[in-house]
């Protein structure tokens, strides 16, 4: 069957298009992203308001005819922090589904590290072993542990690259000083759940997915996106701890010069590439692979599996 899974998220609209059944690789069939950057239009209260739910609801309106157009016969609408932490979204909720009559579903951070933890189990299967997986978001970074298709341990911490950038490194490039502060923050947060994710046993493989670390792999030398996703890429820590001494003099301009670096996603990537760093030394990754599925392939492997079980 085909299927949409319409993934809003702190800084972009994104409408992923596959043809899928149970037991079987989705396809994918259309990939369509708009910039939004909702966070950036949450107001002083917290709240999106009158204009930034009318800028979401216009986009999501916007994708509905799109996987209309495309034939989508079940569309699968999730919204991640930005939306989850809007002091009115409740309302905003409420505007996007009757505006533009899609149910836009608010996952909780643990949820998304548990179906992107099935995702990349999928993707690289049992021979992989106990895996702990880590994916940074615009708002928050969420981590999973475990050695089956649902992990023991499914964590969400407020360290994402656009959370820390706008509340902690808004200067553009940001001092020394502000960066140590957001290092010695992230570390501390990590060093706290450190224990929780380790207890289950040896690590045999760390895994990383999202926009943000396939940004900061490029850096590292992995192979450019576009040779497929099939190619194996790797992030180094000893990488992540060159590529923070280099970003952290640039301004978000100079960043966007970078192979492998969008515009937008220039101004919050060394605010990544701190927490990457900070969370491969913590939880004591030298090397993590880096999986071309994350939380929207989870979603769709999770619903196929529902459809199957009646």
């Amino acid at each position: 069957m085909r299927l949409g899974v319409l993934d809003v998220g702190s800084n972009t609209i994104h409408l992923l298009v596959v043809d899928a059944h149970q037991g079987g690789h989705p396809d994918p069939v259309r990939s369509h992203k708009d910039v939004l950057r909702l966070s950036e239009l949450l107001l002083p209260d917290g709240s999106l308001g009158a204009h930034g739910t009318d800028v979401l609801v216009g986009a999501v309106t916007e994708a509905r005819k799109a996987a209309a157009e495309e034939g989508v016969a079940d569309l699968l609408a999730f919204a991640t922090s930005a939306v989850r932490d809007a002091t009115d979204s409740a309302e905003v909720l409420s505007a996007v589904r009757e505006r533009s009559g899609v149910d836009l579903l608010v996952l909780p951070g643990e949820d998304e590290a548990r179906l992107t933890f099935l995702a990349v189990r999928r993707w690289f299967g049992w021979s992989s072993g106990r895996l702990l997986c880590l994916d940074i978001g615009g708002g928050s970074l969420e981590l999973a542990a475990g050695l089956h298709e649902e992990p023991e341990v499914a964590l969400s911490l407020p360290l994402g690259a656009g959370r820390l950038t706008r509340e902690r490194l808004s200067a553009d490039p940001p001092s020394p000083k502000d960066v140590r502060a957001v290092r010695a923050h992230a570390r501390k947060q990590l060093e706290a759940v450190r224990p929780e994710l380790l207890g289950g046993g040896e690590v045999d493989r760390g895994v990383v997915t999202s926009k943000t670390f396939r940004s900061l792999a490029r850096l590292d030398g992995a192979a450019p996106y576009a040779q497929g996703p099939l190619v194996a890429r790797q992030l180094r820590r000893s990488g992540l701890e060159r590529i923070v001494r280099q970003l952290t003099p640039m301004t978000a301009a100079e960043r966007a010069e970078l192979p492998g670096v969008s515009p937008s996603r220039a101004g919050q990537l060394l605010a990544g590439a701190i927490v990457a760093h900070e969370a491969l030394d913590v939880l004591g990754l030298r090397e993590v692979s880096v999986c071309p599925w994350a939380l929207r392939e989870g979603v769709i492997l999770r619903r196929l599996d529902w459809l199957a079980n009646g």
